[in-house]
Formats: C-alpha cells, structure tokens, sequence
C-alpha cells in the first residue's frame, strides 16, 4: 500500500493513516472481522461483526426455524469489492442485525481511483475475503519427516530460495507475478495475488521456473541440503485472511479452502519428480475483457494449451548463464502412434475413500548448448496407485 500511497498528496496520506488506525482499533486483535465499508460525506461507515458471526449468520439459531441469512448472501459480502452504496450498507447491516460503525476522517475522502484501491486492501487486511476461482500450486519436499531437523532447515530454505529466483527471472522478462506463500509443513502453497486468465498462466510458468532452478541446485548439490520435489497445480475456490501476529494483522496472506483440499490430496499420490494437474474449470470471467482472452469455465487441458502458447514471453530466460531457445509443456497420455497422444485422465483414491481426477504434466526445457532441463515424469512411469479414470 505504500507505493500506491505515494501517488497521493500529503493530506490525503495523512487521512489514510488515521482511518488504518481506526480500522486496527475496531479489529480489536482478530476479535473482529470487518465486512464492508462505505463513504459518506465527513468519512466512512463500516460493518464490524465478532470473528465468530460469520458462520453464525448462516446456522439457525436457537428458536428460530431457518438461518438469518445464506450462506450465498455471506460468500457475495466477503467476495470481491467491499465497498457499498449507502442504501446497501443499511439493507445489509439490518439483515445481519448489526449498527454499522462511523469512522469521522479528518478530510473528506476524495473517491480517487488510488484511494478507493488502498480503502480496500485495508478493508480486505481486517477481514476475510472469499474467491471463487483461484490457481494455486502446492510445492511439496519429498521424504521430509525423514530427515534431521537441521535438513529439513536447509532444504526448505534452498526452496524459499528457488521461489525468490524464479520470481526474479519472471521480473527480469516483464512478467508480473504478486505471488504469495503459506507454509504447509513439508513445502509451501504458491499463488498469485493478482486474478484472471494472464496471472493463472503465469503462476504455472512460475511453478516450472522453480522446478527447474530447484533441478539445477540438485545436480550440484553433494549433500541434502537441496530437496527433491513433487508439484501439483489446480484451480479452485479459496478464502484468504491475515492472522493476528502480536498487536497487527500479519503482511503475510493465508489461504485455505477446496483448492488447498484437493492440492493436499492430490500430492498424498504424487510420486518424487511428479507434476500434477488437477481436473479443474476456471471461472474467468470478466466483462472487460475479451471473450476469447477471459474464456469462462477454460477447463484444465485448455488451460496448458493457453500455457504452452503464451511461453514466447519468457523467451531470454537464462538458467545456469545458459540462455533458454525454447519450452515445452504438456499433458502426458497414451502413445497413439505417428507423433500423436492422448490425454491420460488419471483417477486418484486418497485415505478417506475420495476419488478425484488430475493430469500428469512434463516441462521440458532446452537451452542453447547445456542439457534440457526434463521436469516431471513420463507417462509409461506413472505409479500403479493412478489407474487411468
């Protein structure tokens, strides 16, 4: 929020400093989440409710037949923009039986593009926020509870590494990605702040730029201070939230949610090297955006084709100070003769008797005079545990 806040003039900084206060005020430590906001002339109203509300307002009370609520009317208040007219603002504070709260600024706001992005990212800091369709990429250490602590130390840390350099050779080609991280034990959870069709492809991109620094380090490393890795990538619904940390919400996100459900599962069947896809279809929609480009509900095997063909722009990656002349990604399947191949549909059992489908996925590398970089596995090594679906 500090780069957007530079574009603005001293008083209007000033003004926002005093509403973050008071926002952090009423958040009172995580006892409380804020909802939406609105402006009115001398500042801004908004929807405070205890942490715990949120999943009450969709479960009948006691004595009363029916919720106040459904949970639909909850997912679109947490989705998206937070901001509301004032008519709304009293329509929904009635329903959830809540006094919206003033906050008097010291000037009035000026509804500038600028400001209206940073009153969200705070409101959006305080609360908890839903999205319907997010990619997310799920980085997992092979035989980690295996190792020394002192191992599992180095080993994550050349990962957090892996993820900082290839963030850095995205930047480098002009490919923006806000990625962000959360810890899952034995790896992290990767995705991309940054919504739509563009910011999906390139957290894929990301994922295979990781994988191959990460094959690099190993091929030079002696000793177990670099991880093994197995990957699996999907799209799906999440929620995202800051934690309290000491006395202010952690600058770090947290997500949780079906995408990160399925990631786990998925990964419990992922053999060391592998590269999983799950069988996904992402809402992409977007009313500005052209059709063909946002493509709504672009299904999983869509989705590496769009990969495969927006690969141009990370022409000039350099890995090793050996320049990268081309990439390949794809969906593994059944050799069909005369250079074809199908898509192998893999149907995968995790421990509670749940079956899902995913996608093998290979990335191949080729640099100028070096070795290909050769990510995931073939098709003919898959597990007997992934029977085709």
């Amino acid at each position: 929020m500090a780069g957007l806040a530079q574009e603005m003039p001293l008083r209007q900084r000033s003004n926002l400093v005093h509403l973050e206060q008071a926002l952090h005020q009423h958040w009172s430590l995580g006892q409380n989440n804020i909802l939406s906001w609105a402006a009115i002339d001398d500042g801004v109203v908004i929807l405070v409710v205890p942490h715990y509300a949120i999943a009450e307002y969709t479960s009948p009370q006691p004595g009363e037949h029916s919720a106040r609520v459904s949970a639909q009317f909850i997912t679109e208040l947490i989705s998206g923009e937070r901001r509301l007219s004032l008519s709304q603002m009293q329509k929904v504070a009635r329903l959830l039986n809540v006094e919206p709260t003033h906050i008097r600024l010291r000037e009035p706001l000026t509804d500038h593009p600028v400001e209206r992005q940073i009153i969200e990212k705070m409101i959006r800091r305080y609360g908890i926020n839903y999205v319907a369709s997010r990619a997310v990429t799920l980085f997992d250490i092979v035989g980690f509870s295996l190792l020394t602590p002192f191992e599992q130390m180095t080993q994550l840390n050349s990962l957090a590494y892996s993820l900082n350099s290839a963030h850095a050779k995205m930047l480098e080609q002009d490919v923006s990605i806000n990625f962000a991280r959360s810890s899952s034990g034995d790896g992290f959870y990767v995705w991309n702040r940054d919504d739509g069709l563009e910011a999906n492809v390139n957290l894929y991109h990301f994922m295979h730029i990781v994988l191959a620094d990460n094959a690099i380090a190993r091929s030079k490393s002696m000793s177990k201070t670099v991880p093994r890795l197995r990957a699996c990538f999907h799209v799906g619904a999440c929620y995202e939230f800051n934690q309290a940390e000491g006395l202010n919400p952690t600058t770090h996100d947290y997500i949780v949610g079906d995408v990160t459900i399925e990631l786990a599962r998925m990964i419990e069947a992922a053999l060391p090297g592998q590269i999983l896809v799950g069988d996904f279809l992402a809402d992409l929609t977007d009313e500005e955006l052209d059709p063909v480009q946002s493509q709504a509900n672009l299904d999983a095997v869509t989705f590496l084709q769009r990969a495969q063909g927006n690969l141009a722009k990370l022409s000039g990656l350099e890995f090793s100070g050996e320049k990268v002349t081309a990439i390949k990604c794809y969906l593994t399947g059944e050799n069909l003769g005369s250079g074809q191949f199908n898509i192998r549909r893999l149907h995968i059992k995790d421990k509670h008797g749940l079956s899902r489908v995913a996608y093998n996925a290979k990335i191949n590398i080729y640099r100028d005079s070096a070795q290909p970089i050769l990510l995931g596995i073939e098709d003919k090594k898959l597990a007997a545990a992934l029977q085709p679906a």
